[in-house]
């Protein structure tokens, strides 16, 4: 969609007209509306005091992204866009206020959910702003495709959802619609402040602000090294945030002082981000630490991309108002700033769910100058003429002077401009924080049983500097009506189908027979009467005192996790002035919905390969298919992602809980004794919808590391028995008893084996036989030295080898005794032994 210069330039004139021109625009511009918060005096705001939450209902501090109860309530905008804002592809819901200047168009993919929320996320930080107030303010048309619907209610009790709008509205539209020619003649000036901000962020004087650290792209990774020390971290970069192919990487912040502001200067025309950074559970992913403190300025980009896998944290500023950005995270959690478009969508043939979630920004960021807003509070004190007591159900509409004719104009080609609308709770009071200026009450329903007054506009209300810290308030009395109608409840209870309990959380309209045609109209030519909205309390009783007659409740909106009964229609239900002190009520049933799951368990069992038991202390890593390119790489230009390391604890399992997606499971350690499994890469495990909420796991085995056999040896000293002496020269065989009969028998059909051959002992006398297997053992003496006579039985033993003594051996001691005649002399007829030496 292009932009519309002739509309955007007329828009700037009405806000140049009205006193909302670029340099006074903090002084006028209402601060409900754009998100003033209290900041310290020595802090610097965005422009128009944006980034905060705005009270009343801040939780402190946000909650991590959840589907839980509503926490609280924010009144800041936290989507702006200065051109138009394009819903397209998947992409699912926008949480918090969002302001455009131009145009909303949503066209999703015919395949996809028909829906969007805006305003009232389903997932999130669960902060919607304030009922009553804008979810959606446009300054050009609101557009929603044909079978398609934009829900802005998100089923709280009497959520308004407002859409106001400055063109045409057509579509679906879950909320409440309002036509205001002047819907953002207070934001107009915004745009620009953001622009010069953008720029004096990343060039206060013309050239880059000095940065404080460095930012390295490292492939897998890109690294952003602080000083330590400065409460605003500066960095510049002047590169995409993508890995050598343009694919995901993490993004890591390290040396960042506690509570510093954090300022990254994206620079350049074309720049993307790619990133799997960021997490739904703030403990998984050290990047949502820096969340609220976070800011991502483009100042030059005509094109940003912003994609990958991650929910990305910290808050967006996008200057140039030419630009057009592009959204498929699939969560951007920060506030998101824009001077030009932004298209919300999801990557081409990837899966939907795209969201942004409302967090505040609570930095300090460089002073660039400019006035801060002055407001007040502007009220009105609904009264019973008779009694002054105040009442409540009196329905009003603030509206603020802008048209510089006296008194209030509602209508017309010029009328003034319309700021809010508020019923009066039981302290009768309406009241609303804005800028300096004269505002007018103007009431349009009395309370049940009063008149409404004429003249029903109170004021005017002039709310200057000097009374902006008291306010102004104006008075408004109601009298009893004379004839007090015959009234009763007319009520319906929502209930679970399978239970029977009550279901808080359902919005239904009461609709009353009005135009005489039976069942219920809501629309064409003549329709019926819509009385009252309402949002089933705990008790599951939406109910409304009225007048007699016949009704209907329409069911407009489920419980989270139910689905909308078809019919949604339930009645009629006939209130007489017989039945009127008891009432009427119907029952409205729902049945649940069955919610996919976006993450499930991941898991590895590692066992023994033998005996199958669990094995402690094995090293894994656990890397998420992300290149493309089928099996896991683990390094090169382009590899997979890695999520975890983990060491198999005594029940062997190491698991993960993470996103739907492809895995695989790397040991790169085995436990002790054990060898690692050859490949060491187990998988895939596709974790799905349909097996989330059991997980996958595979196993690994291992097998024992081979443990080599003991041995030992027997050391044989041979010494003359009568002096002592070593003997050299003395032959023994070695044998290994292995028939099971006592002695050693070396022939016969069962001999045992003989291990050595032959051992001579040398110059010491010593003889070793090593390496022996466990078992007995002989020696069996074959060749004596010479001069001396064999042993009488040549065979000693048995010696027997053992793991205990396998470490210092077994020790023999032999002697010979000398020979006769020679006595150690030579003697012809000697007999010559052969000997191995």
């Amino acid at each position: 969609m292009k932009p519309k210069p002739q509309r955007l330039a007329a828009l700037r004139s009405r806000a140049r007209s009205t006193g909302v021109a670029c340099a006074v625009l903090a002084a006028v511009v209402p601060a409900v509306t754009l998100g003033f918060g209290v900041t310290p005096a020595s802090a610097a705001p965005l422009p128009g005091g944006l980034g905060p939450c705005v009270p009343g209902d801040c939780p402190d501090p946000f909650p991590g992204i959840n589907n839980g109860p509503i926490a609280g309530r924010d009144n800041g905008i936290n989507i702006f866009v200065g051109n138009d804002f394009l819903v397209r592809g998947r992409a699912a819901e926008a949480e918090g206020r969002v302001v455009v200047l131009d145009d909303f168009d949503q066209n999703k993919d015919a395949d996809a959910s028909a829906l969007y929320n805006l305003g009232v996320a389903g997932v999130g930080s669960r902060v919607p702003p304030p009922n009553g107030a804008d979810s959606l303010t446009t300054g050009g048309d609101v557009t929603i495709a044909d079978g398609q619907r934009l829900d802005t209610t998100g089923g709280l009790p009497d959520e308004q959802g407002i859409v106001r709008y400055a063109g045409d509205q057509t579509g679906t539209l879950i909320g409440t619609p309002v036509q205001d020619p002047n819907a953002i003649a207070q934001y107009a000036g915004l745009r620009d402040e953001l622009t010069a901000a953008s720029q004096c962020y990343a060039r206060p004087d013309g050239s880059l602000r000095t940065p404080t650290g460095t930012a390295v792209n490292e492939g897998f990774q890109t690294r952003f090294t602080g000083d330590g020390t400065s409460a605003l971290q500066v960095f510049n970069v002047d590169f995409d945030m993508t890995n050598a192919t343009g694919g995901q990487q993490a993004v890591l912040f390290e040396n960042i002082p506690d509570n510093a502001t954090i300022l990254v200067n994206v620079i350049g025309a074309d720049r993307t981000i790619n990133t799997s950074s960021g997490g739904i559970d703030d403990s998984t992913d050290p990047l949502n630490a820096y969340r609220e403190r976070l800011m991502w300025n483009f100042p030059d980009a005509t094109t940003v991309d912003l994609t990958g896998s991650g929910q990305f944290q910290g808050s967006f500023l996008m200057g140039e108002q030419s630009s057009m950005t592009t959204v498929s995270l699939p969560g951007v959690n920060g506030r998101f700033f824009t001077t030009g478009s932004v298209t919300h969508t999801s990557p081409e043939g990837g899966g939907g769910g795209q969201e942004f979630h409302s967090y505040p920004f609570n930095g300090d960021l460089p002073d660039c100058g400019g006035p801060q807003p002055v407001t007040g509070q502007v009220s009105v004190l609904k009264k019973d003429s008779d009694t002054g007591d105040p009442l409540a159900g009196a329905d009003f509409e603030l509206w603020r002077e802008t048209n510089g004719v006296d008194g209030l104009q509602t209508t017309g080609t010029d009328p003034d401009t319309r700021v809010s609308d508020c019923t009066t709770p039981a302290d009768g009071i309406c009241s609303e924080t804005t800028a300096l200026g004269t505002y007018y009450w103007r009431e349009t329903a009395a309370p049940d049983g009063y008149d409404l007054p004429d003249p029903n506009v109170f004021g005017p209300l002039v709310l200057t500097e000097d009374n902006a810290e008291a306010g102004v308030r104006v008075e408004a009395s109601n009298t009893p009506s004379d004839v007090p109608p015959v009234t009763g409840e007319v009520s319906v209870l929502k209930k679970d189908s399978e239970t029977g309990d009550p279901l808080a959380g359902a919005d239904f309209e009461l609709w009353r027979e009005t135009n005489g045609v039976d069942g219920l109209q809501t629309t064409g030519i003549n329709p019926d009467t819509q009385v009252t909205d309402c949002t089933t309390p705990a008790s599951g009783i939406c109910s409304e005192t009225t007048d007699t007659g016949t009704y209907y409740w329409r069911e407009t909106a489920a419980p989270d996790g139910y689905d909308l009964p078809d019919p949604n229609v339930f009645g009629p239900l006939v209130l007489t002035e017989d039945n009127a002190q008891d009432g009427v009520q119907v029952e409205a049933a729902n049945t649940q919905t069955v919610i996919p799951r976006t993450n499930g368990l991941v898991s590895v069992l590692k066992k023994d390969a033998d005996t199958g038991a669990p094995l402690a202390g094995a090293d894994f890593e656990l890397w998420k298919e992300s290149n493309g390119v089928n099996g896991l790489q683990t390094t090169g230009i382009n590899p997979d992602t890695k999520v975890t390391d983990c060491t198999t604890p005594t029940s062997g399992i190491c698991e993960q809980l993470t996103l739907l997606g492809t895995y695989y499971w790397r040991e790169t350690a085995a436990p002790d004794g054990y060898d690692l499994p050859d490949p060491n890469v187990f998988g895939p495990l596709v974790l799905t919808e349909d097996n989330a909420e059991d997980g996958v796991r595979v196993e690994a085995a291992n097998t024992k590391t081979p443990v080599p056999p003991v041995k030992g040896s027997i050391t044989l000293d041979k010494t003359d028995s009568k002096n002592g002496e070593p003997l050299p020269g003395a032959v023994f065989e070695l044998w290994r008893e292995t028939n099971d009969v006592p002695g050693l028998q070396t022939t016969g059909a069962n001999p045992d084996t003989l291990a050595d051959a032959g051992c001579s002992t040398d110059s010491a006398g010593v003889c070793t036989f090593d390496d022996l297997p466990l078992g007995e053992y002989y020696l069996r003496e074959i060749a004596v030295p010479e001069g001396y006579v064999l042993p009488a039985n040549p065979v000693s033993g048995p010696f027997e080898v053992t793991e205990a003594n396998s470490s210092q051996g077994v020790h023999v001691e032999l002697s010979n005794k000398r020979g006769e005649p020679c006595k150690g002399k030579s003697c012809k007829d000697r007999s010559h032994q052969g000997a191995r030496a």
